[in-house]
């Protein structure tokens, strides 16, 4: 019978841990792919990369308030705008562990002494990629804020708002809609949270 070791050499690398390589294990898709599709799904990835050190450079630049040259670019415009309202870059909005995300930019104004409203809610959402967007992402956001700060949808005013290619897409809060998101985030997490606590549905 032969002599048995458990092989101990195996190569440390703290640098990877927790990340996944573009040709990993987990997304073995790849193996079948031609080499067209391959670069194809590399692009998309850098795009990915870029347009995550966009958000980050866009935060930076509103927190230092650096104002960007006019009529430059959509990026440009949108880092402007967020300085122009008094916004809040990457602001993480939490209704329960289920549910909550991080909104680009978001600014709050509580109206004092209105008589309809609580406030006026902005939120601003930039887009690097070319990929078609839906202003539902904003809306759940907005459901997220209402949710958190214990706002009805009914109480508030706003605006959405989606920066993308090279035009900005203008949202006023639709309050039914709202209501609706608020509403199915409500019981969504409900069903959510009942599962993950050993409850059938």
């Amino acid at each position: 019978m032969p002599y048995i070791d458990r092989f101990r050499g195996f190569n440390s690398h703290p640098r990877l841990e927790g990340s996944h390589a573009f040709l990993s294990a987990s997304n073995y898709a790849w193996l079948r792919y031609t080499d067209e599709k391959l670069i194809e799904r590399l692009s998309t990835a850098e795009a990915a990369a870029r347009g995550t050190r966009l958000h980050a450079w866009a935060a930076e630049a509103i927190l230092l308030e650096r104002r960007q040259p006019e009529d430059y670019d959509i990026l440009s415009e949108y880092i402007n705008h967020a300085l122009d309202f008094g916004m809040i870059p990457e602001q993480l909005l939490f209704y329960t562990i289920h549910a909550y995300g991080t909104a680009d930019t978001i600014a709050f104004e509580e109206y004092i002494n209105h008589p309809q409203f609580a406030g006026f809610l902005r939120i601003h959402d930039f887009k690097s990629g070319v990929s078609k967007t839906s202003e539902d992402q904003l809306y759940i956001y907005a459901a997220y804020f209402c949710h958190e700060y214990e706002f009805r949808p009914y109480e508030i005013d706003g605006e959405l708002r989606i920066y993308q290619g090279d035009r900005v897409r203008i949202y006023e809060l639709d309050r039914d809609y709202l209501a609706r998101v608020y509403d199915r985030m409500k019981s969504a997490n409900a069903v959510v949270d009942k599962r993950r606590n050993g409850g059938l549905i």
